[in-house]
């Protein structure tokens, strides 16, 4: 909270109140139900009065008829009252003018709304940074009041009354109580009469130590829902009590000392004879603070050196004008008419306006307008004091800043890494996603530190932490815990091998040489991973669960990464060792071979072509599905070199097909994302062939349309490169995707596949693909497309597919993927059939 924090959300609602004729005990029975510090009296609708705790010392306890006399003989009238809409540094500032506890709250009909108490400003006024750094002792009461527990409540309340104390401390037999003017509203409502207080105090009373912080004391209060305490001086004596207004006081006299020193400098200067307006001249001259004094019409009549340096004014560039050369804009009329207002009716104005420099530039200023009136009490002057606050809020938000991000490394701590982590699961929740925390601790970081020194060990965590962010995903948080210990939060989290494939990334980029201060070393880290929901659904568990599987791969090896799962912790295993394989095997070339289907022509039956389908031989685990280890070369990043491999084979299959003697028909090869997208991807298809001499007609290129959802313009230019080439296009599994007919008149491309999906439902008598086929192949003819039907299985399809303008079959009724040796001779077999 802060002083820019409007009365409405901290006021109390619901007011408590009663009618004038209500008797004393009624009201105070109704306060100490409702635990409330004051009661608003109300007749005819309207507030006529109030009566609080602190009215409750005026109650002489020795006459049994006083509880019973009618409020408003005891009321204070009239009430102090503050608009909602009003800021919570003014509430305080009119407090402290009125010397009152209590505003009535009111709407902008004038209608009672709320109370607002001294309690209520000190709980949210924003004094951590002052509580913080104040000991006890600066802000207590010293000498507090000491009553013996043998006297009698009326001649305690008197003593409390007349030395303006709102609590005693009564020596017991063997302890001390505290009697406040709380427990007076108590008695009041159940005038247990003139009783030794002994019998009323109440116990124990709480203490705290003098050299104690502030805000330690304002816990106390709130955790035990009490107002005072009791300071121990080092001897363990009581030397003082403490309260809420002890505290709000402490901190505004910290708050406004230079600035109140300031203005009684002033005002003692202009209330002095001419004798001593040489001395007010200097006083001026010399504050830090910004002065300026204008006429009854705020024409700017002089200014301080202090205005000049803050404002970058000078007196000839103001003279004569009013205060709004300085305005920023930022606060509306009402602001200014509010702030008129408040001068008119009390004499000054204080509180915080943005303001802007002869540069342009905007600050803060913290203002006070003080009214210079003569002796008839008519206003002469107004003399504004402003200091220039901007540096003390942005210190502010630095403080702000460290209790959420890590000092050395500027990363999320703890702190900010488990509000995030709640926000994911709650996301998650919603969307019935995944999300993944990751535990990260360096190996031998305590090595360097000793070996090197910290100079070096804090460099190489701002390293660490610079790589490891590089390698995350943009949505993903990393946090600093402290030392070595860093969390990764990964929401959106579609399987676990998309988290071992981060792990595996940030392993190996720890892993990589530093080079700090002419030191060249390596260190690495062990990672420990829990998913949401099935390791846990709150931040702290999911926190344990990570913490302890990093502890397993600190165990197991370091370097490397566990699952908090075992049974997924196998799966990642397998998985990394079938990419550790995968990666050998495309380095030697060993296991992977092409295997060819032929596509026939549908009116002769003739081979036209073929599409290339890349197999994995695997030593111990046999033929490797390609929907298992092609997504995982896609996750790994193998791709591009399973994609070169896969080209560098057709070419070499189709010159070997050439030395036969064959005549060779065009081959298909497929495009993932990653291989089209890449840099100088034309080029390098373009070097490969002329290198092995074979003309680009024999390579066709397939892919699918939404690859180029998001880029089309530059996913055209691309394939406008490759048909300049010679190379042909075909689009694969048409139909299924985001067809946009709009961009296919402009693509390059020279055939088009309908997916085997609308060939499987060719005969379903509930949803029959027929009209789908039929509008594709007549489209794709006016485009003057070759139309390939993939997926044909049976007789019957193949003959209803006669019914179509399809031009080319493909599937297993018309030939089954064969390696390249049987394909070439099949080959040779259909040509002499033919």
């Amino acid at each position: 909270m802060s002083q820019d924090l409007p009365i409405s959300r901290i006021m109390q609602t619901g007011i408590l109140q009663c009618a004038p004729e209500t008797p004393l005990y009624e009201a105070a029975r109704r306060m100490a139900e409702r635990h409330c510090s004051s009661i608003l009296v109300m007749k005819d609708a309207r507030p006529v009065g109030i009566w609080t705790e602190h009215d409750a010392l005026s109650v002489d306890f020795g006459d049994t008829n006083a509880v019973r006399e009618p409020i408003a003989q005891r009321m204070s009238h009239p009430v102090a009252s503050i608009y909602a809409h009003q800021l919570l540094g003014e509430a305080a500032l009119q407090l402290r003018a009125l010397g009152r506890r209590h505003l009535l709250v009111i709407d902008d009909t004038d209608s009672p709304v709320g109370i607002l108490s001294q309690s209520d400003i000190a709980l949210n006024q924003g004094l951590e940074p002052y509580l913080r750094l104040r000991e006890v002792h600066a802000a207590m009461r010293a000498a507090p009041l000491v009553l013996p527990g043998d006297m009698l409540l009326a001649n305690a309340a008197r003593k409390m009354r007349l030395q303006e104390h709102d609590a005693a401390v009564v020596i017991l037999d063997s302890a001390l109580g505290i009697l406040t003017e709380r427990d007076l509203v108590r008695f009041i409502a159940r005038h247990p009469g003139n009783t030794p207080i002994a019998e009323l105090a109440s116990q124990p009373l709480l203490t705290i130590d003098e050299k104690a912080a502030l805000l330690q004391a304002r816990d106390l209060l709130i955790d035990h829902r009490i107002r005072h305490l009791a300071v121990l001086d080092a001897q363990g004596k009581v030397s003082g009590l403490l309260g809420f207004r002890d505290m709000l006081a402490g901190a505004e006299h910290l708050y406004l000392q230079d600035l109140r020193e300031a203005l009684e400098q002033r005002d003692s200067a202009l209330a002095t004879s001419r004798q001593h307006l040489q001395l007010a001249e200097r006083v001026i001259d010399s504050s830090l603070e910004g002065i300026v004094i204008t006429d009854p019409a705020t024409r700017i009549e002089f200014i301080n050196p202090a205005f000049t340096h803050m404002t970058g004014y000078a007196l000839e560039d103001v003279a004569g004008k009013t205060p709004r050369i300085l305005s920023s804009g930022r606060q509306d009329d009402a602001f200014y008419q509010q702030m008129w207002e408040t001068l008119k009716a009390h004499g000054y104005w204080r509180g915080e306006v943005w303001n802007r420099k002869k540069t342009g530039e905007l600050y803060l200023e913290l203002l006070t307008i003080t009214a210079i009136t003569d002796d008839n009490g008519e206003t002469q002057h107004y003399a504004g004091l402003f200091t220039d606050i901007t540096h003390i809020r942005e210190n502010e938000q630095q403080v702000r800043h460290l209790a959420y991000y890590d000092v050395l490394t500027r990363l999320p701590n703890r702190r900010l890494l488990e509000d995030r982590i709640t926000l994911a699961i709650r996301h998650a929740h919603r969307s019935k996603e995944q999300l993944a925390v990751v535990f990260i601790d360096l190996d031998h970081f305590k090595q360097v530190n000793d070996t090197l020194g910290h100079a070096v060990g804090d460099d190489l965590l701002l390293q660490v932490s610079e790589r490891m962010q590089n390698n995350l995903r943009e949505d993903d948080t990393l946090a600093r815990l402290g030392g070595d210990e860093f969390i990764a939060l990964l929401p959106g989290i579609s399987d676990f091998a998309e988290v071992t494939c981060i792990a595996q990334r940030l392993i190996d980029t720890v892993s990589a040489p530093y080079c700090i201060n002419n030191h060249t070393f390596r260190i690495g880290c062990s990672l420990g991973v829990s998913v949401y929901p099935d390791d846990g659904d709150t931040p702290e568990t999911l926190i344990q669960n990570a913490d302890a599987a990093m502890y397993r791969a600190k165990k197991e090896g370091r370097n490397t990464y566990r699952l908090y799962r075992c049974e997924m912790d196998l799966a990642a295993q397998d998985n990394l060792t079938l990419e550790t394989e995968l990666r050998t095997m495309l380095d030697t070339g060993d296991g992977l071979f092409m295997v060819y289907q032929p596509l026939v022509s549908r009116e002769t039956g003739v081979t036209v072509s073929a599409e290339a389908l890349v197999r994995w031989q695997h030593p111990t685990r046999g033929i490797v599905s390609p929907g298992e280890f092609i997504p995982l070369a896609e996750r790994s990043g193998l791709i591009l070199s399973l994609g070169e491999h896969v080209l560098d084979s057709v070419i070499k299959d189709i010159l070997h097909w050439q030395r036969l003697g064959l005549e060779v028909v065009p081959v298909a090869i497929n495009l993932s994302a990653t291989q089209f997208w890449q840099s100088g991807f034309v080029e390098s298809v373009e070097q490969k062939l002329t290198q092995a001499g074979i003309t680009a007609e024999l390579i066709t290129f397939e892919l699918t349309e939404s690859l180029l959802l998001n880029k089309q313009a530059r996913g055209i230019e691309i394939l406008t490169q490759l048909s300049q080439l010679g190379c042909r296009v075909a689009l694969d599994d048409f139909g299924t995707g985001y067809s946009s007919l709009s961009y296919l008149q402009h693509i390059p491309a020279h055939s088009l596949k309908i997916d085997r999906s609308f060939i499987e439902a060719l005969d379903d008598p509930e949803h029959s693909s027929r009209p789908i086929i039929a509008a594709i192949a007549s489209m794709a003819q006016e485009l003057g497309l070759t139309v390939v039907a993939e997926g044909v299985e049976s007789e019957q399809q193949w003959a209803v597919l006669g019914n179509y303008a399809i031009d080319t079959i493909q599937g297993f009724y018309t030939g089954y993927p064969v390696e390249a040796g049987t394909f070439s001779t099949g080959l040779k077999y259909l040509r002499n059939r033919a």
